[in-house]
């Protein structure tokens, strides 16, 4: 068995409407989802083996006020990829950790658990994904494989799920006043 962890990037700043999407950084609420967050997966009791990240701006913002200690290894192919190019990036994980964490973007993020996840396999949290996968959004997976290079659509169980909001309730839906 491996365990796949997803991370979505924190919260965006739009403050700049001329930069480029690539180089969009977080703002304040999105720096501090990340910190709760990050303080959940440290805490969360899986060691993660190796990282596997966006170079975007906003994924490295994340990464940085998530203060994970896990080897990050940057990969293009992960910004805005679509769920068979991050599952093409899973089977090409080197050495077969047991636990690979990846940093990335929706909606590929979401597109992957539903891809990943068999229909016999989807529980309560799978129809909370279904709904929404909110940015900072942890999760977790159990994929019945060996290896990485075997990592196919249906080989996994969702097991957990945290959003920001679920550890700090300031960090839930803005309200429109």
């Amino acid at each position: 068995m491996k365990r796949l962890g997803l991370l979505r990037h924190a919260k965006s700043d739009w403050s700049d409407m001329s930069q480029r999407d690539f180089d969009r950084g977080l703002n304040d609420r999105g720096r501090r989802g990340a910190a709760v967050v990050g303080e959940h997966i440290r805490e969360y009791g899986v060691r993660w083996d190796t990282l596997l990240a966006s170079p975007a701006e906003r994924v490295k913002d994340t990464l940085q006020a998530a203060r994970l200690q896990i080897p990050i290894h940057w990969d293009e192919r992960i910004y805005l990829a679509e769920s068979s190019t991050l599952i093409h990036v899973l089977q090409g994980v080197e050495g077969d950790p047991d636990a690979v964490l990846l940093a990335g973007h929706n909606p590929g993020l979401q597109e992957l658990v539903f891809d990943l996840v068999a229909a016999e396999n989807e529980n309560a949290l799978f129809a909370e994904v279904a709904e929404k996968y909110p940015t900072a959004t942890f999760a977790v997976l159990e994929l019945d494989i060996g290896r990485w290079a075997d990592c196919e659509p249906g080989c996994g169980t969702l097991v957990h799920l945290t959003r920001p909001r679920d550890l700090d309730s300031e960090l839930g839906p803005e309200r429109v006043r």
